[in-house]
């Protein structure tokens, strides 16, 4: 994430800076999808997630003057979205769901239709089994494994302890190993490039030990 920390940066300081309606664009098309995600595992439909981010950009760039302030504005908006969508929960429902959209796993391989098949129901497989971790182990995982953030990040945007992000990612992998770990075919290993999700699991069964 080191590039993206510095793109990043360089954006907040034009947005900030020079009022750059360019870098505001680009930082939104670089966040944008990330923070729907997030969002999604705290309101209730893909509308409401849009709301909330598309509210959070736009307080964003109302006080684009303070952006100097903020030491990382990539922690700084997931922080936000979290805020605004537990306002939103409070005046508009009670209800949470975490489910993705199924498109976000769909992966093609037109080479070889079977392999992409079991892809597909791999990674189905994977999506229903981390949407069914415990509320905050699925945050916790979702955010360091999906969106690449650090364990002190990731305290920062739920707000909890780093130790606390450490004992519900152990938990969340644990949990994953269980449950999947014994679905991988031994081929698709040795089948050259894989998809990420794909690649997500190798990483569970094969780069940490208990």
């Amino acid at each position: 994430m080191p590039d993206s920390n510095k793109h990043i940066r360089s954006l907040q300081e034009e947005i900030a800076r020079n009022d750059s309606e360019q870098a505001f664009a680009a930082l939104f098309r670089l966040l944008y999808d990330r923070l729907i995600r997030f969002c999604m595992q705290y309101v209730s439909s893909r509308e409401a997630a849009e709301e909330v981010v598309s509210d959070v950009f736009v307080r964003i760039w109302e006080r684009r003057a303070g952006l100097t302030e903020v030491g990382n504005l990539e922690v700084y908006l997931f922080v936000s979205v979290r805020n605004q969508a537990y306002n939103y929960q409070e005046k508009y429902s009670s209800m949470r769901i975490s489910p993705l959209e199924n498109g976000e796993w769909e992966l093609t391989d037109a080479g070889d239709p079977g392999r992409d098949m079991e892809w597909k129901e791999m990674s189905a497989r994977l999506d229903r089994e981390v949407n069914l971790l415990p509320d905050q182990c699925r945050k916790v995982f979702r955010l360091i494994k999906e969106e690449g953030f650090r364990y002190k990040e990731v305290a920062q945007i739920l707000n909890i302890s780093p130790r606390t992000v450490e004992t519900q990612l152990f938990r969340a992998i644990r949990r994953l190993q269980e449950a999947v770990g014994h679905w991988l075919p031994d081929r698709l290993r040795k089948g050259g490039k894989l998809p990420p999700t794909v690649g997500l699991l190798l990483l569970l069964l094969d780069g940490w030990t208990w």
